[in-house]
């Protein structure tokens, strides 16, 4: 492993969580009550806000989506690519989970429950907004995110910086296709345009300037680099916050009017992620990875890029869609649930290696 390599890691991992990350959710329920208070008082700000747009790109979004995600690409180093072969078993089964396994078992849940069990639940013009929703954000796996998922569960840090660097080169080729043909066989039109713009705006170019960014700031000074992530560090989750109360803004008359779409669009997605997360750590199991890569698996098998989802969703269908308040519900649940999955993962440690030393 190269010292780069091991600098990146440290970056990446940081402190277990800091309090914005910790307390997501409570954040992200106050920006539903701030959103629906302010979209009530000064309704027409933010519809004014929601014509600021060009190319079907709303502008104040886009910005406050670069700088959610920019920050976060700056902490992955694609010289891990070379670890790839070091965990290759590991690394097949999250590809096989999170792109063959994961966005299409989000369709059927969606079909299951939107189309089908919760349809007299929720308003009939928004069904295939939702549904749409629920693809985008399972078709977008976790970035940076997932380091403070895999630090808690003991993970082996090699292995996550060269899963999550895969992930987010992959991701540029085949977010637009996977959602494009989902929405597809979900009989919804699919805007390719937009979705090829979405790509471009929120995936391809952060990328580069990400690692642009990087690159200059390590050829100064290291200390450059690590200075530049700390004062960055909670840029992300503030820009997130201020979204999520824009979009609220946009929705609270729908939220009002029926409180329980919200919980409802959270089904599926739990369940998706307790299966996705579950699968991903049986079968590493079975092709005998050490646990160490298995909880960072199944971790990296269940959590979502769920900045690109808001992004892409908001971009597509706009902020009072169905799409963009499912992606928002992700966001709302992540936390909890993903820390209810690394305290599974803890506590069956035993149980793991005790198979491990069987076999």
């Amino acid at each position: 492993m190269s010292a780069q390599c091991e600098i990146a890691i440290k970056q990446a991992t940081g402190d277990p969580m800091n309090i914005f990350e910790r307390w997501l959710t409570l954040w992200v329920f106050l920006c539903i009550l701030v959103g629906i208070g302010l979209g009530q008082f000064f309704p027409t700000s933010f519809q004014f806000l929601g014509k600021l747009e060009v190319a079907q790109v709303n502008i104040p979004v886009g910005l406050l989506i670069w700088v959610m995600i920019i920050p976060m690409l700056m902490k992955i180093d694609f010289g891990a690519l070379n670890q790839v072969r070091s965990h290759w078993k590991g690394i097949s089964v999250t590809l096989f989970v999170n792109w063959a396994i994961k966005p299409f078992s989000m369709a059927l849940l969606a079909w299951v429950f939107i189309q089908g069990f919760f349809r007299p639940l929720l308003p009939a013009e928004q069904l295939d907004s939702y549904v749409a929703g629920l693809i985008l954000l399972a078709a977008a796996p976790c970035t940076a995110m997932v380091f403070v998922w895999s630090r808690l569960t003991g993970g082996n840090p090699y292995f996550t910086l060269s899963q999550v660097a895969l992930n987010d080169i992959i991701m540029i080729f085949a977010f637009a296709p996977i959602v494009g043909l989902l929405l597809g066989l979900s009989s919804i039109i699919v805007p390719w345009s937009t979705l090829l713009i979405s790509v471009v705006l929120y995936i391809i170019i952060p990328v580069i300037l990400a690692q642009i960014w990087r690159s200059y700031l390590l050829k100064q000074d290291q200390t450059r680099l690590d200075t530049t992530l700390g004062w960055l560090g909670n840029s992300s989750i503030v820009a997130l916050l201020v979204t999520l109360v824009l979009l609220f803004a946009f929705q609270g008359q729908a939220i009002i009017e029926q409180p329980f779409i919200i919980l409802l669009l959270a089904i599926p997605i739990l369940i998706q992620v307790f299966f996705n997360s579950a699968l991903a750590y049986w079968l590493n199991r079975i092709v005998g990875e050490q646990h160490s890569v298995a909880g960072p698996s199944a971790l990296i098998g269940a959590s979502n890029f769920f900045e690109l989802a808001v992004a892409a969703a908001i971009s597509l269908y706009g902020f009072e869609s169905g799409a963009a308040l499912a992606t928002v519900v992700g966001v709302l649940i992540e936390v909890p649930v993903m820390l209810l999955v690394v305290w599974v993962v803890n506590r069956t440690r035993g149980w793991y290696e005790h198979c491990e030393a069987i076999a």
